[in-house]
């Protein structure tokens, strides 16, 4: 069918206070569609050398009833595949890819799907865990400078919205928030905390701040952060914009950056979605190791 052009933002913006289902961790159904995410691209490993299985995870969360789906472009950077012997024009190929994979399960779906361009921070890059750190010694320019050869490449495959997510510090915020006046896109921004901070020891309210001046921004909150860190964050998002809010937290495991392994909690950590809602969140879905039987379970919840 043919995909929704309705803006999403809109979609946020409409009457009766309807929550829009994400997906959820598009590494952790990878790997269970027997994928190898080895190595410093993760996703961007399958994205390249087995496409067909990231339509497939995309398809999967459709199923499940997922209205949004977000790219394989989180990890996809030009100076990381440089070092592996890649030319940028292999780069943009492969951004441009994310985008039109998406599109294809969106197209397929049995209702409507918007498609989400991943836009990860520098860390991700990385591949050191440092997104859940921060701080990375670098200005706002040269973080600009990072991300607009990505965004450019992204927006050229015609996603719906850009996903600026798992941001761990307010200097990257404000160099994406630079780039997206640039360009005229519309995204929404989500920060990953602990508490009660960014992952770099931020206030809250400072770093929700920094968007609300921004018409492009159509939400903004959190993802891959403990479910318990949803809703303090989500407050303190209110306090400080009137945008929608989003939320799509992990299962609370703790990423071990030594081992390249997940922690898992000792038990289940609660999701208080209901309380989510309540507080603003317009966006709720899942992150790492949140699969389709989870997102088909909050489809049922949202109703």
């Amino acid at each position: 069918m043919p995909r929704t052009r309705r803006p999403l933002a809109e979609a946020l913006a409409g009457p009766g206070g309807r929550t829009v289902l994400l997906d959820g961790g598009l590494s952790n159904q990878l790997a269970d569609q027997g994928c190898d995410l080895s190595g410093g691209l993760w996703t961007g490993r399958v994205l390249t050398e087995r496409p067909e299985q990231v339509t497939a995870a995309h398809t999967a969360y459709a199923r499940a009833g997922a209205e949004v789906l977000i790219t394989a472009s989180y990890q996809v950077g030009y100076a990381a595949l440089a070092r592996r012997g890649h030319g940028p024009e292999h780069t943009t190929a492969l951004l441009r890819r994310s985008v039109r994979l998406a599109d294809a399960a969106a197209r397929a779906a049995e209702h409507p799907v918007w498609v989400a361009a991943s836009v990860g921070p520098y860390g991700a890059v990385l591949a050191d865990g440092s997104e859940y750190r921060g701080r990375y010694g670098l200005s706002v320019r040269e973080l600009a400078d990072f991300h607009r050869p990505r965004i450019a490449a992204l927006l050229a495959a015609g996603p719906d919205v850009l996903a600026l997510e798992t941001v761990p510090d307010t200097t990257e915020a404000e160099a994406l928030l630079t780039v997206l006046t640039e360009t005229g896109a519309r995204a929404w921004l989500s920060y990953t905390v602990e508490g009660g901070r960014t992952r770099a020891g931020q206030p809250l309210a400072e770093a929700f701040a920094l968007a609300a001046g921004s018409p492009q921004v159509i939400a903004v909150g959190v993802n891959c952060c403990d479910p318990a860190e949803v809703l303090p964050a989500l407050e303190a998002a209110a306090a400080v914009t009137a945008a929608p809010l989003l939320a799509y937290p992990n299962d609370g495991s703790v990423w071990e950056p030594a081992t390249a392994t997940w922690r898992a909690p000792a038990t289940p950590v609660p999701w208080p979605v209901t309380a989510w809602q309540r507080a603003g969140a317009r966006l709720i879905g899942g992150c790492c190791r949140i699969g389709p039987d989870r997102i088909a379970e909050l489809a049922a919840t949202l109703g």
